[in-house]
């Protein structure tokens, strides 16, 4: 006799309820799995596959190879006068064929650590979503700036002086891990938080929908895969010709042109030394310069950035440069150098004792004090002034919401020790301190 076909659980349950029941349990896990912002919702999606490989060889081979190689080659081309940046959405291009060679080529023979039970395979199966998204989180992590290699730079160009390799390291390191320190103190608010999104993440998860995803072309259409292509090879075409073919027309000036021995038409017009009126650039640097990824960052990003770009550049900067605010027409208006009272480079071998390294006083008084242009020092002040205005965005925009969320964290660190102590004793006297009767 046959056994009636067996149904699962969750099936069973479905079938049980109505279909209000059935509504509100859509309803409940549409809610949890959404997100609050509208241009996730649309990029990013809510399945996972977790069967998938994701710590295998090929993550951490070409993981640690992308992250080196895009540490040094960022730090290489950031000398430059317009810093070369190679963003990890080179690497994220570059590695999928690159795995699929290795998922094609490499044997799939098990390797055991000797001493350890651990093992692992050279080629545990095709190269998936996973991994190309956990190579390119190394990539990454190795193509941002570090700004402490900025001091050593300033210690061995500028003063010529030798810092120890260990020094340097532990320097670099120091300011780094501070770093991700603070990221993962403040995860809860960045991190966990489905309000708290990246536009420049998106482009990247897009991406690689785009190399993986199975995608029906449309009729009269393309997939996100042939349009990334098309763009590719365009911006690769586009931008051989102003770096490559013709440099020179990578950052014009019309009004330097035409005016080529008057120092006014150099300040205005320079677009290197000046404040670049009538002056424009072809090169996609140049252009995206003071973004770096315009074409992900959300609209209202961009214009406040130019409305601040503008007020300072062409408000605030020239009227305090040709009203002459504290001596300013004595030196450039665009500079990151130091002068001196008349207008010639500071010396500052003379502030510094040539055998210590330390400052001399007696050497800054005969030297007399640093002087900045005027747009060096308008830097240092709005740099400051940003940090501070940072704080007062959040307490006036974001107050109450902060000052809530602190509260609920700050009443569930103080109730951990309570309810630490009360299971202990329960655990060391199960009825409290009183007896069964017997």
């Amino acid at each position: 006799m046959e056994e009636p076909p067996q149904l699962e659980l969750s099936n069973l349950e479905i079938q049980n309820t109505g279909p209000d029941t059935r509504d509100e349990k859509t309803a409940c896990a549409d809610e949890v799995d959404d997100c609050p912002i509208e241009e996730v919702r649309l990029t990013v999606p809510i399945t996972d596959d977790p069967t998938l490989p994701v710590l295998t060889f090929r993550t951490w081979f070409l993981g640690l190879t992308s992250c080196a190689l895009l540490a040094f080659c960022n730090q290489f081309f950031g000398y430059r006068q317009n810093p070369l940046y190679i963003s990890s959405l080179s690497v994220q291009i570059v590695v999928l064929p690159i795995g699929r060679l290795m998922a094609a080529c490499l044997p799939r023979k098990v390797v055991g650590i000797k001493g350890t039970r651990w093992s692992f395979s050279l080629n545990p199966g095709p190269f998936n979503l996973k991994e190309h998204v956990l190579i390119t989180i190394f990539a990454n992590s190795g193509s941002s700036y570090v700004y402490a290699v900025g001091v050593i730079t300033i210690v061995k160009a500028f003063y010529h002086r030798d810092i120890h390799p260990l020094a340097a390291m532990l320097l670099t390191q120091t300011t780094q891990l501070m770093g991700y320190g603070w990221a993962g103190l403040f995860r809860k608010f960045l991190v966990d938080s489905p309000y708290m999104w990246w536009p420049s993440n998106l482009v990247q998860v897009s991406l690689f929908r785009a190399l993986h995803e199975k995608e029906k072309r449309p009729k009269g259409g393309s997939t996100r895969l042939q349009f990334f292509l098309v763009v590719l090879a365009a911006s690769f075409a586009y931008y051989t010709v102003p770096n490559y073919l013709f440099p020179t027309i990578s950052s014009i000036s019309v009004v330097c042109l035409v005016w080529r021995n008057s120092v006014t038409a150099q300040q205005i017009g320079s677009g290197a030394h000046g404040l670049g009126v009538g002056s424009f650039g072809l090169d996609w640097a140049t252009v995206a310069g003071f973004l770096g990824t315009p074409l992900s960052t959300p609209a209202f990003a961009i214009m406040n950035v130019m409305a601040g770009f503008f007020l300072v550049v062409y408000v605030l900067l020239p009227v305090a440069y040709w009203s002459n605010a504290y001596d300013a027409r004595r030196f450039p208006i665009i500079s990151s150098n130091v002068f001196m009272a008349n207008g010639s480079r500071y010396d500052v071998s003379r502030v510094l004792d040539p055998a210590t390294f330390k400052f001399s006083q007696s050497g800054y008084d005969d030297a007399g004090q640093i002087n900045l242009s005027i747009f060096f020092a308008f830097n240092y002040g709005l740099s400051f002034a940003a940090l501070a205005a940072t704080l007062s965005h959040v307490a006036l925009f974001h107050g109450r919401c902060a000052f809530v969320c602190a509260t609920i964290y700050w009443i569930e660190l103080m109730s951990l020790p309570y309810l630490l102590f009360q299971l202990n004793r329960k655990t060391a006297d199960p009825y409290g301190g009183r007896r069964r009767r017997r």
